[in-house]
């Protein structure tokens, strides 16, 4: 049972690391193109307090979607809900993992966010550790190795 549960955990953390990378990416690309450099620039300087309030914006934007999903499904349109609560899910890693990432020290201000983001932390590098261990996530990151080189063969 030990050996499934770790396994399934390793796929969970293979596909959130590649949609990290794809997201992170995206990020980038979108401040670039929505010429919002000089944005972030502030915000990564801003008071801890505007801080965050700048982290709980990303939240209330997906919240509004993660209902808007959840009632699709109540109604019976499964397929639809689904479809939607990935979209949020997406766009919320995407803008909270950015404006995470750009106000971070300025949010460690915060007792009770310092505590919970260390705690959390402490739980992840557990299971990430416990994870790399199997042979599933060793398989999977020579696969992810292999499709980036035929990505860049094909694209080049």
């Amino acid at each position: 049972m030990k050996k499934i549960l770790l396994s399934l955990l390793a796929i969970f953390l293979i596909i959130e690391e590649w949609l990290w990378d794809s997201l992170t990416a995206w990020g980038h690309l979108l401040i670039s193109r929505l010429k919002l450099e000089a944005f972030e620039q502030w915000l990564s300087q801003t008071s801890p307090t505007l801080a965050l309030v700048a982290f709980s914006i990303p939240l209330m934007i997906v919240t509004p979607i993660n209902l808007a999903a959840f009632s699709l499904l109540a109604h019976g349109f499964i397929a639809q809900g689904i479809l939607l609560e990935v979209v949020a899910k997406l766009l919320g890693t995407l803008l909270v993992a950015r404006v995470f990432a750009l106000t971070k020290p300025q949010l460690l201000t915060f007792t009770w966010l310092r505590i919970t983001y260390t705690t959390i932390t402490g739980w992840l590098q557990w299971a990430h550790q416990k994870v790399t261990e199997t042979a599933v996530y060793r398989w999977s990151k020579s696969l992810k190795a292999e499709a980036k080189i035929r990505l860049a063969d094909w694209f080049n």
